[in-house]
């Protein structure tokens, strides 16, 4: 192919038209978002366009959209905003409709295309394991506005926090959890856990370690793994395994104190090994419920745990979740959801084009695109095939050295 096929509609209106036609109008009414010119579509567009375009402020967005407004026009009839119209739909609006909007364009594509998700996986992952297995985090995303009192976090910072439930088969959130951080990560942790169903294996730092928590998902025959709190006190009950290799100990433990007994009555596992950190090894200790697996499957269902590190550095990286458009909490929800929202739609864009490349890379393509008259899977296809290098063959005239002398 020696260059992109030309569309009917810009790159832009490619990647909207993947969400349903009819969804956004009929969440603005279940939500009681009423309009007179700014409709919710156009709000939609604009904040996905701030996401897509990487936009640094209001003016930037606004601006942009009026300098293609004849383009944006195509795109269902979207509207350019003026600066306080945009500011006042980040304000007001309910950012429930934002969340909502990202679940249902998820299980549309899901349904729409049941091996959406399949192909990419977290490569961590022991291949033992056919379970599923979640990683659960959260990721602090620092405001720049110290007045935000809805997010005061620490004394002199305001921050939000999105706390992540991460499928490691699909590399897909399974659950989103958006609010201030002023909260701990351990009190989230019963809500995050919530959907994870008997059977299925979940993986959490130890900031999310509550033995309350840890006894209901031992209840509900939940295999979970974390690390071990530093000032953890317990009994040992008994060697589950003798130690070989990089595998310091095994151990079933009883937590001593009353109070971590009455939230934990049960035995589980404390397993001590020693695993690569920095080309370094390092020893750290890992709690369970399973008395199955091997201790070195432990410790490797841990290490899986990167996974969800990689997927907030993969948003942070590519979308915006630097500079906000708004200060409110209402605002910043939005923005958020609407970056997440991007994400599956690109990750979506990624699988139906077969893009073997980075995301990153992909991003920039589409980025770089998008008021341009260009079908969106052609690009992907030229730029695809165009990233490869041509591998050069080594020959000794291709050296130059001082002195040196080549044998004929």
């Amino acid at each position: 192919m020696l260059k992109p096929a030309k569309h009917q509609f810009i790159t832009l209106k490619q990647v909207c038209d993947i969400i349903p036609g009819n969804l956004v109008p009929k969440l603005a009414k279940k939500h009681g978002i009423k309009t007179r010119s700014f409709s919710p579509w156009s709000h939609v567009v604009a904040l996905m366009h701030s996401q897509l375009s990487h936009s640094i402020s209001l003016n930037d967005v606004v601006d942009c959209l009026h300098n293609h407004e004849g383009a944006l026009n195509t795109i269902r009839g979207a509207t350019a905003p003026s600066r306080n119209g945009l500011s006042n739909a980040n304000r007001t609006r309910n950012a429930d409709m934002a969340e909502e909007l990202f679940w249902s364009v998820f299980n549309h594509l899901q349904s729409m295309c049941p091996g959406f998700g399949t192909g990419k996986h977290y490569i961590g992952i022991p291949r033992r394991f056919k379970r599923t297995i979640y990683a659960a985090d959260s990721t602090t995303i620092k405001l720049v506005a110290n007045c935000l009192d809805w997010a005061k976090h620490r004394r002199r910072k305001a921050a939000a926090k999105c706390h992540l439930r991460l499928n490691l088969q699909t590399f897909l959130p399974s659950f989103v959890l958006v609010k201030s951080a002023k909260t701990h990560d351990s009190t989230e942790a019963k809500e995050l856990c919530a959907g994870v169903q008997a059977g299925e294996i979940v993986v959490f730092d130890r900031a999310y370690v509550d033995y309350k928590h840890l006894n209901h998902l031992t209840g509900r025959d939940v295999f979970w793994v974390s690390r071990a709190k530093k000032n953890m006190n317990y009994e040992v009950m008994g060697q589950h395994s003798e130690a070989k290799g990089n595998i310091i100990r095994d151990q079933r433990i009883k937590l001593h104190l009353d109070k971590a007994q009455s939230d934990y009555p049960g035995e589980f596992r404390l397993v001590e090994a020693e695993v690569m950190v920095k080309e370094k090894l390092t020893p750290m200790v890992f709690i369970t419920n399973n008395f199955d697996w091997a201790p070195s499957s432990v410790a490797e269902l841990y290490k899986a745990r990167w996974a969800v590190e990689v997927f907030f550095k993969e948003i942070k990286q590519n979308l915006q979740l630097a500079d906000f458009l708004g200060q409110n909490e209402n605002a910043v929800r939005w923005q958020i959801w609407t970056a997440l929202l991007v994400y599956v739609i690109l990750r979506f864009i990624k699988y139906q084009s077969k893009w073997t490349s980075t995301f990153k890379r992909m991003v920039t393509v589409i980025r770089g695109v998008l008021w341009s008259r260009l079908d969106l899977f052609s690009v992907l296809e030229f730029c695809g095939t165009a990233r490869e290098k041509k591998r050069i063959r080594a020959q000794p005239e291709h050296a130059f050295l001082p002195g040196l002398k080549l044998s004929g």
